[in-house]
């Protein structure tokens, strides 16, 4: 099947669906976006989903109208039928709305993670823009490293997050995450693990990373993914049984919102 698009409200081939390159979306990376996932066509915490589009696009001062990016999705959702994909939806400061289906990635059992330096920037907290450049390339530098995927953490020490994942991990027996007060993503995922867990947020730093006993990212689209390796050093287990039991609950958890 080919892969289908929406663009301000037209369902169409993905291929065909062009925007002009002096959208500033495109020029500056000026605009904010989604990705939720697809279950069975069915897309996952649309509302919240829709409500941090939405503090994006206020933040960043960008008009967007939340029932017209529900509308496109409905549409879009209708033509590809029940499919399991991930959907990404974005807005420009040229004023385009744009809807993406695309296939889930195949993703390793558990993954290794190579520490990188990343400084936030203050202004964009909250923000999920499309200048996500910085993010793609702490990946790049991970995978040269020889690992999967970034841990990225503050020129201080801090551990923060993954480019797009929150970062779980169990640490003197209790299962914890940085605070949001470290300018990370208030991760919709994030929220689902605390809600089905005791995750509690506490800083995290550099030299806790040896003494770490799991780990694991949180995201839309991986929902709970273990890590076996930090920095070449290897965890107890992955997944070891705190992000066993967190995976279940979260996909228990999904199933049951799907269901309502």
């Amino acid at each position: 099947m080919e892969p289908l698009a929406i663009l301000d409200g037209r369902v169409g081939p993905a291929a065909q669906a062009t925007v002009s390159v002096t959208d500033e979306g495109l020029l500056r990376g000026d605009g904010v976006f989604e990705v939720l996932r697809l279950y069975a066509g069915v897309p996952y915490a649309l509302d919240e989903h829709l409500e941090r589009i939405a503090r994006s696009a206020a933040n960043l001062r960008l008009p967007l109208a939340p029932e017209e990016l529900r509308a496109d999705i409905a549409a879009l959702v209708a033509a590809a039928g029940p499919v399991d994909a991930a959907l990404r939806v974005l807005v420009t400061r040229g004023g385009r709305r744009i809807g993406l289906i695309e296939p889930l990635a195949e993703l390793p059992e558990s993954i290794a993670l190579a520490t990188v330096a990343f400084a936030p920037t203050r202004v964009m907290d909250q923000v999920k823009s499309l200048s996500y450049a910085a993010n793609m390339l702490t990946r790049r530098l991970a995978k040269e490293q020889g690992a999967d995927d970034a841990l990225l953490l503050t020129p201080h020490g801090r551990v923060l997050e993954g480019p797009t994942a929150s970062f779980f991990a169990v640490l003197g027996g209790e299962l914890v995450t940085p605070p949001l007060s470290d300018h990370i993503l208030d991760s919709i995922t994030r929220r689902k693990v605390i809600a089905v867990s005791d995750a509690r947020e506490r800083v995290i730093a550099r030299d806790d990373l040896p003494a770490l006993e799991e780990a694991f990212l949180a995201s839309t689209l991986r929902e709970v993914h273990p890590v076996h390796t930090i920095d070449g050093a290897a965890l107890k287990a992955a997944p070891g049984p705190r992000t066993a039991h967190v995976a279940a609950a979260v996909q228990a958890l999904i199933q049951s919102e799907l269901s309502a």
